[in-house]
Formats: C-alpha cells, structure tokens, sequence
C-alpha cells in the first residue's frame, strides 16, 4: 500500500503528478473562457494509469451550465484557459483533447469514464470543486474522491488516496461510459505543450 502511495510522489513534474497551485484568474479572463457543450449534463473521471495497471493521477470534467475542469495538483495548463485553485475554465473539446494527450503516453494510458447526471448536479458538482481550494501534492486521489462523496448520487465512492481505487468504484456507477486513451508519445510531453501554443 505504501509503494503505491509513494508512486504519486514520485512520478515525473511533466505529468501532472501531484504539484500544488495558487492561481486565480481575473473575472475577465474567466468570464471569457466559459464554454458550454451542447452535451447531455455529465461527470467524467480522468484517471492516468500506468502500463502496469497503477493509477497515477485523477482529474473531474463536469458539464453543466458550463464544462469545467478539476485538476487537482496537476499541471496540465493552456495559455486559453484560466485557472482557479485547480479548476480550469474554458473545456471545449479541443481543450478536453489537449488535456488527454498531454497525459497519455507510452508508459501512461488515460481511462475516461463518464456518467450522465441532472442539470443540478452537475452545477452543485461545479460549485463543489470551486470551493475545494487549491490541492497539495500527493493529495489528488484523496480530493477527487472526496469531491464527488459530497455529490448526489456519488456517495458511494470511497475516500481514497489511490486513483485507481477510486476509478474503480466509478466504473460501478449506475449509467457509466468508459473509453481507454493510448497513445504512443514519449514521455517527455513538451511536444504537447508547443502544439497547444500553436493550435490555441
């Protein structure tokens, strides 16, 4: 149990391990990155797992009134989208894109997985995450999986330190999609960052 706790310490700083932020976008700059999918109101678990089946990483997509992004203790950014302690404005599905592939690599896959939820949950769950305040390191597993306890009909989740433990009691949801993300890029992912520059 240990190894795996300490494998959220030790993961490369260029993969979103666990990297504590302070930033706070202006109301401006929130305000106009808003996007808001013509999707169905939904929750979607990110979780980054290495090859040899360990989770590395957890991140929240909620679609709502608007489709945010919690990224706790990540460091997944895009110069288009502003940051508030961990969430980020701004998901179009470019963005969603950009957030996968800087994650998935050769040594990493990213498991999506996606249940449909009412129109207030889904905004309750945006309130939830704005409210978390920013996210220590090696805290990522412990603050998604006590996010989503604290939304309607999320509760059975366990609080958890462990990515993977959580993305297990996700896929037994009511209702959940799952899509597995490969993609075979180094794992050095600056290459990511300068087609986000470039495409943004």
């Amino acid at each position: 149990m240990l190894r795996r706790f300490l494998l959220c310490l030790v993961l490369p700083l260029g993969l979103a391990a666990c990297g504590a932020d302070n930033k706070w976008a202006s109301d401006a700059d929130v305000a106009r990155a808003v996007y808001v999918s013509p999707e169905p109101p939904s929750i979607t678990l990110y979780t980054v797992v290495r090859k040899t089946g360990e989770g590395a990483h957890s991140g929240i997509m909620i679609n709502g009134s608007q489709r945010v992004l919690f990224d706790p203790a990540g460091t997944w950014y895009h110069p288009h989208v502003p940051e508030r302690h961990d969430v980020h404005f701004g998901i179009n599905d470019q963005m969603k894109r950009f957030y996968v592939d800087y994650h998935a690599r050769e040594t990493y896959d990213v498991i999506e997985q996606t249940v449909p939820v009412s129109r207030e949950v889904a905004d309750f769950a945006i309130r939830r995450v704005q409210q978390n305040g920013s996210v220590s390191k090696a805290m990522c597993g412990e603050s998604v999986s006590g996010v989503l306890r604290d939304i309607p009909g999320f509760q059975s989740i366990p609080r958890s330190f462990f990515p993977g433990k959580v993305m297990r009691a996700f896929g037994e949801l009511p209702g959940v999609v799952t899509k597995l993300h490969v993609d075979g890029d180094p794992d050095d992912n600056s290459g990511v960052l300068m087609v986000q520059k470039k495409q943004g």
